[in-house]
């Protein structure tokens, strides 16, 4: 059994984007939505079974307590913004599990997932689905895996250090001490990507720091590491079995209403006849 997990913000927020370089700002209703469709529908056409998208319900999380300056919706595109119910109604319409994150954010549910499904040994593999730098953390050996379609990557623990210079469990202290602006966080002045790695192999994690090396920015390190640090202990499902994609609901019927969502329609009655339940009757299953 082959696990897939994605992102599901932040394909909307790459579809949005992308046909914006083509719209001239005029928005087709629910445009990223079916970007979003469209990428699951082709994961599932290669062959893929199990499959679990998370998504940001709100931006903000938990962390916004933590922090002042972590993200918010502030900024976010109305038109963009208007899309984010939809995505997860459409998702499971399409008869894929979502997981629409309040208080955690979608990394976390990406990491909590991955958590859970490495647990059972049927779970042969587990491909993650975004370019997110947090989700190098959740990377072990080469059985769960960072897919970057961006970069055109699938980065296993020889990947992640060959990119950041560290090992996947020293993710977060990385992170802490480089901040990350798309997260709204700074790391700690004056050291950099370099230095980081250097001092994280080492001294080991944060916590094993010689008083002196961070001096008094050892405390906004550590808090740093805390919003960089994923949850893995939400109880999103309890087999990875209830993940197989048995085909779309009823619901998505509605979406043949849309311009494309004929052809949308079809292609995910034709998956379902050869993938639905989970069986694949093509000449080969899916990887990442």
């Amino acid at each position: 059994m082959i696990v897939h997990l994605v992102d599901g913000t932040y394909e909307l927020f790459r579809h949005f984007y992308g046909l914006r370089r083509f719209n001239k700002g005029k928005d087709a209703p629910l445009g990223a939505v079916f970007g979003v469709l469209n990428t699951l529908l082709e994961l599932i056409e290669t062959g893929a079974t199990h499959v679990g998208v998370a998504t940001d319900h709100v931006i903000e999380s938990f962390r916004n307590e933590l922090w002042p300056g972590y993200k918010t919706g502030a900024g976010i595109d109305p038109a963009l913004l208007s899309q984010f119910q939809p995505l997860e109604d459409a998702i499971a319409a399409l008869g894929v599990t979502v997981w629409p994150m309040v208080e955690l954010e979608a990394d976390d549910a990406l990491a909590s997932a991955s958590h859970i499904a490495s647990a059972e040994l049927a779970v042969e593999k587990i491909c993650i689905w975004t370019p997110d730098k947090d989700l190098a953390q959740c990377v072990e050996g080469d059985r769960v895996v960072q897919v970057d379609r961006r970069a055109h990557k699938i980065r296993d623990a020889a990947g992640v250090r060959e990119k950041f210079g560290v090992d996947p469990p020293l993710i977060p202290d990385l992170l802490a001490l480089v901040g990350d602006a798309a997260d709204g966080y700074p790391g700690i002045p004056g050291i950099g990507a370099t230095t980081a790695a250097r001092l994280l192999n080492r001294y080991g994690a944060i916590e094993s720091f010689p008083d002196t090396v961070l001096g008094t920015g050892r405390e906004l390190a550590l808090l740093f590491k805390d919003l960089a640090t994923l949850r893995t202990n939400e109880p999103l499902f309890e087999r990875a079995e209830s993940l197989v994609w048995r085909g779309p609901t009823p619901a998505f019927a509605t979406f043949n209403d849309y311009p494309g969502g004929a052809r949308l329609l079809e292609r995910c009655r034709k998956a379902e006849e050869k993938f639905g339940g989970g069986v694949d009757s093509g000449p080969a299953r899916s990887t990442c």
